[in-house]
């Protein structure tokens, strides 16, 4: 059975049609990307798989669960999170504050501010447990609007795997990083546990490539493509529409 399985789904705006007919099938510890020029519907595709816009027709389903037309906090429970292309964080509550309401908003404890923290120690201590996974440990006590724009978005990955997702969904993840930023970010997507199936909205091949294993290529809604990073990287309407023909003879591919 599949872990993810989108069928047949379709969204028009209008007369515009932004998603048409699209398939996906992910295993457990699939590690897939949708990737396609602005305007390919990508975003459109995480919002109907995560529940914030219905799709006009076609099933979505986690582990052969019906979860079409569900709300977002519905799909959360039944298994997927996901982070969004925009920043979301709230700059004046620290890295631990939010990493603890991330955690405490998929758990049945509600925080009463008549009794001790101390009550709260699991909270805590799963927070703890994001931070050293995504490498935040530094900053744990720190307010949100100091970090660097690559540890904000470490800590946005870190807030969607507090409800320890069986999917995640990145929106863009490495949007707006330097370089070194997306090195990181790149390899603690690597280290990611293999029971959490990822699928992921990027513009940076680098981190595509370096990430997953697995490629769809959207153009208008339309999957033009789809395969391993080599498959897709020669392509030829990939390689001209989505990639560029800036591509070296030894199959290095430039940014898009």
């Amino acid at each position: 059975m599949s872990q993810l399985s989108v069928k047949d789904i379709s969204k028009s705006f209008g007369a515009l049609s932004v998603i048409d007919k699209f398939d996906l099938e992910l295993s457990m510890g699939d590690r897939h990307a949708v990737i396609g020029p602005n305007g390919a519907g990508k975003t459109t595709l995480f919002n109907m798989i995560s529940g914030w816009i219905p799709p006009d027709k076609g099933t979505i389903e986690i582990e052969g669960l019906d979860i079409t037309n569900h709300s977002p906090q519905a799909v959360t429970q039944a298994g997927l999170a996901r982070s969004f292309q925009k920043n979301t964080l709230f700059d004046w509550l620290t890295v631990a504050e939010s990493l603890r309401l991330a955690v405490q908003a998929s758990s049945n404890v509600r925080f009463n501010f008549l009794q001790p923290a101390r009550r709260f120690g699991g909270l805590q201590q799963r927070a703890h447990e994001i931070a050293r996974q995504m490498e935040l440990e530094p900053v744990f006590h720190r307010e949100v609007r100091t970090l660097s724009y690559g540890q904000k978005r470490q800590l946005e990955v870190g807030m969607a795997l507090a409800c320890s997702p069986k999917i995640l969904l990145l929106d863009e993840p490495a949007a707006g990083t330097s370089h070194a930023e997306r090195a990181t970010l790149v390899r603690l997507l690597t280290t990611l546990p293999k029971n959490v199936t990822l699928l992921l909205v990027e513009h940076d091949m680098d981190v595509v490539f370096g990430v997953c294993s697995q490629i769809t290529v959207l153009n208008y809604g339309r999957i033009v493509a789809s395969g391993t990073p080599e498959e897709v990287r020669q392509d030829p309407e990939v390689r001209a529409a989505y990639l560029g023909e800036s591509a070296s003879h030894d199959g290095e591919v430039a940014h898009v």
